[in-house]
């Protein structure tokens, strides 16, 4: 039976003729290439594989290639993505559970946790757009479109509640209308976080053979 692998995302698909459509990543049909054995190289293997290093991986020179060769090297999106990934649904919590028990402390503990997302967002923003454009060739398949979008939204969120915050600081003190939609943008930065995390974990560990 024939294999095929997706371009863009790496999924393997095993069937006479690739899928109308990748279930990782959302490419179509155009995106699969045939996997084919290869034949043995004539050449010793220890020569084979150095050449083959150094045209697929050639040395970086400038500090922008070197900054993008670590990022891609020690994955530094996936970690640096677990910022927002964790502290939100922490942040939010922390939200509702100041109106019930009636602690300030807890409105100011989430307050800071946003306020250490939101700088962190560009060192995440900019390594998940170095992986994009380095491991999925910069595709705008549907995942990334969600994933791109999310993200975005998630920052614009995580922005205007900090700014609210700072500019009406008893915002959570007192029920009120102004709190309830402060909770409702809350509780919408924690879905655009969520989607984003779960598109992200989608393409890592989505990659497995389908018959």
């Amino acid at each position: 039976m024939k294999k095929w692998e997706c371009t863009i995302c790496g999924y393997i698909h095993e069937g006479e003729n690739p899928p109308d459509e990748c279930p990782v990543c959302g490419a179509d049909s155009s995106a699969f290439i045939e996997v084919t054995e290869k034949a043995a190289p004539e050449t010793p293997e220890e020569d084979t594989a150095e050449k083959g290093q150094d045209e697929e991986n050639p040395v970086p020179e400038t500090l922008l290639e070197k900054a993008t060769a670590l990022i891609l090297q020690f994955h530094l999106h996936p970690i640096t993505v677990h910022t927002p990934n964790g502290i939100i649904p922490f942040a939010f919590i922390l939200l509702i559970l100041t109106p019930v028990f009636g602690l300030i402390s807890f409105e100011t503990a989430a307050f800071y946790s946003l306020v250490f997302v939101l700088l962190n967002m560009p060192v995440v923003l900019y390594t998940g757009y170095v992986t994009w454009q380095k491991k999925y060739k910069g595709a705008m398949t549907s995942l990334f479109k969600l994933k791109i979008g999310a993200s975005i939204a998630a920052t614009v969120l995580l922005t205007l509640l900090v700014i609210w915050r700072l500019v009406q600081p008893e915002v959570m003190a007192t029920p009120s209308s102004g709190r309830m939609m402060f909770i409702f943008l809350a509780l919408l930065l924690l879905a655009a976080v969520g989607i984003a995390g779960h598109m992200g974990g989608k393409l890592v560990f989505g990659v497995k053979k389908s018959s």
